[in-house]
């Protein structure tokens, strides 16, 4: 409890705002991606609840509805709310006074202010942009088009609201984005294992691999020239035998008739009815493998390319070592003048080369 309560006593004001800035961050982030989050995991691990035509589907028709709405409300908020309370203002300016006639600066001065947290909004908005556009980049391909369209749209909105609707803002020196750079980083490692595990769970070439190579016409290597992937369909739909069901509800006789259904199950007349059969192992181990070399080969691919690609060019990496030993050698030089000069004033000789 007591380190809670440290924790939100920051000692400056940049590491209020980083605090700030995470938990709202973090806040929105679930209130955005919960439902998604459900559709992964609860309905596609767990239950396995989807549209017939796959839980893509689900998936994409969800993304879809959040970033469309989503970036209309906001630029609805950034624009048209502003738009409204200077319509108002003014409306109430003119009304209070005889001359319609008002001066620019006091028009400038009449226009809405920029709200404390505004720059951390814009912050905001972009990287959960860029969490919508990577995380599930893999079920909904069409989302960096939305997201490159809302971008060259907002834009020139914010070129209109910082002239036409908010007052000019007080500049404040940055050295950097702040906490905003690792909640990036960490964006981009959730973004690769949610694609890996969505690439591996709803994609359907895990399956089609381990059948072509352990379970098809191909598997022991004979039959070369026959299509490796004859029989699939078939050997991906289990068995299920409806008599097995309350009499009367689907059918008025109870004999023996079953459905086919995907899955890999064990037929009603085995052993084991209905357990999972050793392909489904067979396919579970592939796709975890499959999960662990892709996040493994695209973090090595980043760090390849980060290795390539400093983030300070060498060029001005070498101008501030240079400013940083000149910066070092005038305080020197003024320590030694110090000295120096404390040294006359006690009437000792003065040396003038290095001590």
């Amino acid at each position: 409890m007591f380190i809670l309560l440290f924790l939100e006593y920051p000692r400056t004001e940049s590491e209020w705002e980083n605090s700030f800035a995470l938990k709202m961050f973090l806040f929105q982030f679930v209130n955005l991606n919960s439902s998604i989050f459900y559709i992964i995991i609860i309905a596609l691990l767990v239950f396995s609840q989807c549209h017939p035509s796959g839980c893509l589907i689900d998936l994409c028709l969800q993304m879809g509805v959040i970033m469309f709405l989503k970036q209309i409300w906001n630029n609805f908020m950034e624009l048209g709310y502003p738009l409204i309370q200077n319509w108002w203002s003014r409306h109430k300016i003119k009304r209070g006074i005889q001359d319609a006639s008002i001066p620019q600066w006091e028009n400038d001065w009449n226009l809405q202010p920029m709200n404390i947290h505004g720059l951390m909004d814009e912050y905001l908005e972009m990287v959960l942009q860029f969490g919508f556009t990577t995380i599930f980049v893999a079920a909904f391909p069409l989302a960096p088009l939305l997201a490159l369209l809302n971008n060259i749209i907002e834009i020139r909105l914010d070129a209109y609201k910082f002239v036409t609707q908010w007052r000019r803002p007080l500049p404040a020196r940055a050295t950097d984005i702040g906490i905003w750079l690792g909640i990036l980083e960490g964006i981009g490692i959730l973004a690769v294992i949610t694609n890996a595990f969505v690439i591996a769970i709803t994609s359907d070439y895990i399956p089609r691999f381990v059948y072509e190579y352990k379970y098809g016409p191909c598997a022991n290597h004979v039959e070369q020239n026959e299509n490796c992937l004859k029989g699939y369909v078939n050997n991906s739909l289990s068995f299920f035998d409806l008599s097995e069901l309350e009499p009367g509800i689907y059918f008025s006789n109870s004999f023996f008739l079953c459905f086919r259904y995907r899955d890999y199950r064990g037929p009603p007349w085995s052993s084991k009815p209905y357990e999972f059969t050793l392909q489904y192992w067979h396919i579970l181990a592939a796709r975890l493998a499959f999960i662990i070399v892709f996040e493994h080969l695209v973090f090595g691919i980043k760090s390849f390319i980060a290795y390539l690609i400093p983030d300070v060019p060498k060029g001005l990496h070498e101008r501030i070592r240079r400013e940083k030993y000149l910066v070092q050698e005038m305080m020197y030089e003024a320590e030694l003048e110090h000295l120096q000069q404390q040294r006359r004033q006690s009437g000792q000789p003065v040396h003038h080369e290095w001590p």
